[in-house]
């Protein structure tokens, strides 16, 4: 081989391990790239609901899917709900593994309109930890969220009637064993 032909080919190396690093790490930059500027991206967490419950109302949407290689079925058990500003709410999705060995997942999560994302605020959620199911192992899975009342008064979102939230479960790599969250149990009644 030339000495060109093997720069190109050294180039395309070079491309394709950028590639693939890039692909691996594209669930933590989002997570580190929407924390720091706080632009749409994911809500905040909370440790606790820190407000009073408003009268205004908003419906909430619930978003979950599943990326692709991931063989788990994803929903959530209520499609929308009718939520309160400042309410402490609850929500339960349900996970289950459709193959035949042990899978780790991790959920990154966003809501929209992207301007309401500092409005939401996560208490506990599935989507703080890693998740194991075994194969063929289904699991309730629960987010507690609140909507910041003062969404009612900014005129930026004063329009806003409906909020989705949307969760996307990835492959987690490494495949360690991690904990079930705060809130999950396998469908059988137990944690």
């Amino acid at each position: 081989m030339n000495r060109g032909k093997r720069a190109t080919v050294a180039g395309l190396m070079v491309i394709l391990v950028a590639m693939i690093g890039l692909v691996i790490g594209s669930v933590p930059l989002y997570r580190a790239f929407c924390k720091a500027t706080g632009i749409g991206g994911p809500p905040r967490q909370v440790a606790a609901d820190s407000t009073r419950a408003a009268e205004r109302s908003v419906t909430v949407r619930f978003d979950a899917s599943v990326a692709k290689g991931l063989q788990w079925r994803f929903v959530p058990q209520r499609r929308e709900m009718n939520v309160r500003l400042g309410e402490d709410t609850l929500a339960i999705f349900t996970a289950t593994n459709l193959s035949d060995r042990p899978v780790t997942g991790n959920a990154v999560y966003n809501a929209t309109p992207d301007k309401i994302g500092r409005y939401v605020s996560k208490i506990q959620c599935f989507c703080f930890t890693e998740q194991v199911l075994e194969p063929g192992q289904s699991v309730d899975m629960a987010v507690s969220f609140v909507i910041d009342p003062a969404l009612a008064t900014d005129p930026n979102t004063e329009e806003v009637g409906t909020i989705t939230l949307s969760y996307t479960f990835f492959k987690a790599e490494g495949g360690g064993q991690a904990a079930t969250a705060p809130g999950a149990s396998d469908g059988r009644g137990r944690s």
